[in-house]
């Protein structure tokens, strides 16, 4: 119902009560992280971090917060070393374990953890990974050869369509009827396939620093082949199938030295060290 009237509705100002309140959460999201940040906990640093990231949203440059998430960040991170060990009879080539170790490839620093292939003075590291190269083996170079042939009809022109008595088929004007005419074509082919492989076995060890104790361990290995196959024929190559004449065009190549071939199976040894530690964190 309508009265002809002005209506009034009375607000309270409550940004005194907002301001005290936002003020008060600072201080004391202040005063827990340097308290967290006083003790020798990572998941406290962690905690202090986090603190501190929401009170630099609530309040921007709130006293020396920057330098406090900065101190945060360095206390609650993981430092890993790591590094290589050989307790196979061969030499690793250096560029080998150099790859392996150059861990700015991997992408695998996250928040928490930093991994170190070279240390770092001031550093104290809370774990070590360790590759230890168990086993290689290195099979002889080998050359197996084969003989084989091949053999197929081809069109070779036309000729007279002969009826059973071997006389010439005709149409219905009288001409002779003409088909294709097919002839068998052979290639004699001479085979021979270089062969070498490796296989490397490895075992990859974390290690707490803080007691020397084995966290675990983990299995892997890996496998490159060498192989090059080139042939030589005598009669009609096209009696082969085409994706065959590619072997006609190759010849002999020297073998891979033993180290080039233990370096060429670091790529997937790398593949899998970054599967092993990508679903096995340090910290639980």
């Amino acid at each position: 119902m309508k009265e002809g009237r002005n209506a009034i509705f009375p607000f309270e100002d409550y940004s005194d009560q907002i301001i005290n309140s936002k003020n008060a959460l600072a201080k004391h999201l202040y005063d827990n992280s340097k308290a967290l940040l006083a003790t020798k906990d990572k998941m406290s640093f962690r905690r202090a971090y986090d603190d501190l990231i929401y009170l630099n949203t609530l309040s921007p440059n709130f006293k020396d917060v920057n330098a406090l998430i900065n101190e945060a960040q360095i206390k609650g991170t993981d430092y890993v070393s790591v590094f290589t060990k050989n307790e196979t009879n061969m030499v690793i080539p250096v560029r080998l374990q150099n790859d392996l170790l150059d861990f700015s490839t991997f992408g695998l620093n996250d928040k928490w953890t930093v991994y170190h292939s070279n240390k770092v003075k001031g550093i104290t590291y809370d774990y070590g990974l360790i590759v230890n190269f168990r086993q290689i083996n290195i099979s002889p170079e080998q050359v197996k050869e084969k003989e084989f042939y091949k053999e197929k009809q081809v069109k070779d022109g036309t000729k007279p369509l002969l009826d059973a008595n071997n006389n010439p088929v005709k149409d219905q004007a009288g001409n002779p009827i003409r088909v294709d005419n097919f002839k068998n074509i052979r290639v004699n082919i001479y085979e021979y396939k270089q062969f070498k492989t490796v296989q490397l076995t490895a075992k990859v060890d974390y290690i707490n620093f803080k007691n020397n104790q084995l966290v675990d361990s983990f299995p892997v290995s890996s496998a490159f082949n060498f192989e090059n196959i080139y042939a030589t024929f005598n009669g009609d190559k096209t009696a082969c199938e085409t994706d065959y004449f590619q072997y006609f065009d190759k010849r002999s190549v020297p073998f891979p030295s033993n180290e080039q071939m233990i370096f060429d199976c670091g790529e997937d040894l790398k593949n899998k060290l970054k599967d092993i530690i990508t679903k096995n964190k340090f910290r639980k």
